[in-house]
């Protein structure tokens, strides 16, 4: 069975935080495993709408990369993820403080992805929910690319098998 190479998800992490849709928002990837990621943001003025409440692009934005990412481990080395769609319901607003979101995998396919992402304030209090599909792309958009993209140092393999994990 193929397990997550700690070591791979780590450099992803990295390399993903340094992307510079990422560096706009202030937002960081902070843990990525089989199913699971979390992303955390600290509200910063460029954040708000004139109104001066968070702006509704901020939740679309935190919850398509915590729902991409959830999935990451479950797709080929050589394949890609492309966003079909995302949807978010705003539950609450918020002005200022850490935002914490979570992507849950809710179905891998060999074509298509489908999670789901919360985001709560430090006090656990849900603010935004969401849904994403995403489709898989072989030797599209890959992690590979990314990397080349980036200017980033090769990879470790994004696999391991179990047994080298004991």
């Amino acid at each position: 069975m193929r397990k997550p190479n700690p070591e791979h998800m780590k450099s992803v992490i990295d390399l993903i935080n340094r992307g510079p849709y990422f560096q706009l928002l202030s937002m960081k990837v902070c843990d990525l495993g089989l199913g699971y990621s979390k992303v955390v943001v600290d509200l910063e003025r460029k954040h708000l709408n004139p109104f001066g409440g968070i702006h509704g692009g901020v939740y679309s934005s935190l919850i398509d990369t915590a729902a991409y990412w959830a999935v990451y481990c479950d797709v080929q080395e050589d394949a890609g993820l492309i966003s079909l769609d995302i949807k978010v319901d705003n539950l609450a607003p918020i002005k200022e403080g850490r935002l914490v979101v979570e992507g849950k995998r809710i179905k891998a396919g060999r074509s298509i992805c489908i999670a789901e992402a919360a985001i709560m304030d430090n006090q656990g209090r849900y603010l935004a929910h969401g849904t994403s599909k995403q489709m898989v792309t072989p030797g599209l958009q890959t992690i590979a690319q990314a990397v080349a993209a980036m200017g980033y140092r090769a990879l470790p393999p994004k696999f391991i098998s179990e047994g080298v994990l004991e």
